[in-house]
This record gives structure tokens, sequence and C-alpha cells, in this order.
């Protein structure tokens, strides 16, 4: 018989493969849809999927309901905001396996935004991590070409959002219900992507031959369901049996995920510069990864 402890970390293995393989669905729907409205739709239906879940069986939970928490999940669903809407956009102009990469770079970002917002000393550990990720961006978006790639640009900026919503979450975790704050990062990121799309994009209104074509439907369900909604439940329900280290050990392999699946599933080919690059940034995730004990549970609050 399997132990819980292999049981958990089999499905937080499935849940970095689901996140790794988004990518490749994401940009395909985009091609139907508009990014931010794409994303609109995708955290409206998890939101809607967790109130539920909420309402079922967490109801308790709404006395712990505070405006300070309304507050808290809003920022924090800023930075999301952040990290989504660029990460859509640029998968318009780079490939799936170097955003996936490139997206990662918010687990060594952290560290970094640590050490300069809030004074903790780099160890060396992190250090390492952050030299081998720097080496590794320039071999993967510049390389022997000495330009940089639009897309590449916009996701570097998703990373950086996802990597304050990591931090920030330091000063919020401890004081409101992980749900509850999950559930209004959500709502966030889902109306101020319908804000942006109908600042920013061409919208008359929700196309409905383009919400019934395949590749957006799978991308919907995937997305909101299994990599926004069902990913956050079995965090934090199995969390509790395995090791801080192994969970971030296992999330550091989704964007090794996502090259396979654009390989496999996008035909996408890596230059031997790309593959070097995606090589030093995963090395700098997992180096980077590996002392950080104090804020490692941090990095599970990704949704």
């Amino acid at each position: 018989m399997i132990s819980k402890n292999k049981q958990a970390n089999i499905l937080l293995l499935a849940v970095a493969l689901i996140w790794g393989s988004t990518f490749v669905l994401v940009q395909n729907a985009i091609l139907f849809l508009e990014p931010l409205q794409f994303n609109g739709i995708r955290f409206l239906i998890a939101f809607l999927f967790l109130l539920l879940w909420l309402l079922l069986f967490h109801r308790h939970l709404l006395k712990e309901l505070k405006t300070s928490t309304v507050v808290a999940g809003a920022v924090l669903g800023f930075c999301l905001f952040i990290g989504y809407a660029f990460q859509t956009i640029g998968l318009l102009y780079t490939t799936s396996s170097k955003a996936g990469f490139i997206t990662g770079l918010s687990v060594v970002l952290v560290p970094l935004f640590l050490f300069l917002f809030f004074k903790q000393k780099l160890s060396v550990n992190s250090t390492i991590g952050i030299a081998f990720a720097t080496a590794g961006l320039y071999a993967i978006t510049v390389g022997s070409t000495m330009s940089l790639n639009a897309g590449d640009g916009f996701v570097l900026i998703c990373a950086v959002g996802f990597a304050m919503q990591i931090v920030l979450t330091s000063t919020y975790s401890s004081k409101h219900s992980a749900l509850l704050l999950t559930i209004m990062q959500i709502f966030t990121v889902s109306v101020l992507s319908f804000i942006g799309s109908f600042l920013f994009e061409e919208w008359n209104g929700l196309n409905v031959f383009s919400l019934v074509q395949a590749d957006v439907l799978l991308a919907l369900v995937v997305t909101s369901i299994f990599a926004t909604a069902l990913a956050f439940v079995i965090q934090t329900s199995l969390q509790k049996y395995t090791s801080a280290a192994t969970v971030a050990l296992i999330f550091s392999t989704e964007p090794v995920f996502a090259a396979v699946t654009a390989y496999f599933f996008a035909g996408e080919r890596l230059t031997v510069s790309a593959f070097v690059g995606c090589l030093l940034i995963l090395f700098g995730m997992i180096a980077t990864e590996l002392p950080q004990q104090k804020f490692r549970p941090l990095l599970k609050q990704k949704t």
C-alpha cells in the first residue's frame, strides 16, 4: 500500500505537470480569444468553483471574512494579475517552453526581493542560484542574436509579478484564512482581467464561436478547474503529508513539463543556446529552493 507521503508527492507532481501543460493550452486558446479576456473567463470560473467549495465545505470561514482580508486578497490578486496577464500576452510572441522556464525565474527572484525590500540576507545557495538563472535567462532570451524577444520580456515581467505575490504572502498568510485569501485573489484577477480587456483589447462581447472552439474549451477547463481551483485544494490538503523542501523541489519541475509538453504537442524545438539556458535556470531554481527554510512554505501559495 502506498504511504500518504508518496501519495501526496505523486499528486503534487501531477499539479506541476498540469501547470506545465497549460502553456501550450493557453497558447492555442488565445488564437481565438484575446489574452486578457481569456484570463477573465478562466479566473471567473475558478472563483465560482472555489466559492461553491467554500459554501459547501467551509462555510464557517465566512465568519473570518474581514475588510483587511479583502484588501490583502486584492493586493495579492493584483500581483497575480500582473503575472498571468503578461504571461498570457507573452505567449503571443514566444514559445511555450521558453515561457515556462522564464516564468520559473519567479522562484529565484523571491530571495532577491526579500533581500532588496526586507533586508533578508542572501544565502550562498541563493546567490549561486541567482547567478545560474541570470546566465540562463541571457542564453534563452538573447543567445547569439543579441536581441530580446518581446514575448520573453513580457514573460519576465510575469515572473516579477509572481515573485512579488510570493513575497507579499509572507505578510498576509499568517493573518488570514488561506482559502479566503485565495478566493479573493482569484476574484481580483478575474475583475482586473475583464477591465483590462475592455480597455486595451478588441471587445465585441463574448464571441460564442470562439468559446465553443475545442482548444478554448479544453484550455478553460484545465486552467480554471484543474490548474487553479483544484490545484489549490490539493496543495492545502496534502502539504501536511510531505516536507516543504520536497514540495518546493516538486514544483520546480513545472517548466520542465512545459518544455516536454511543448515538444510533443506543439512541435517546439529549442536551440542549443535556449536548451543550455533552460538547464541553467532549472539549476538556479533548485539551488535557490534548497536552503529557503523560513520562506519555503510561501512557495506553496501559487494559484
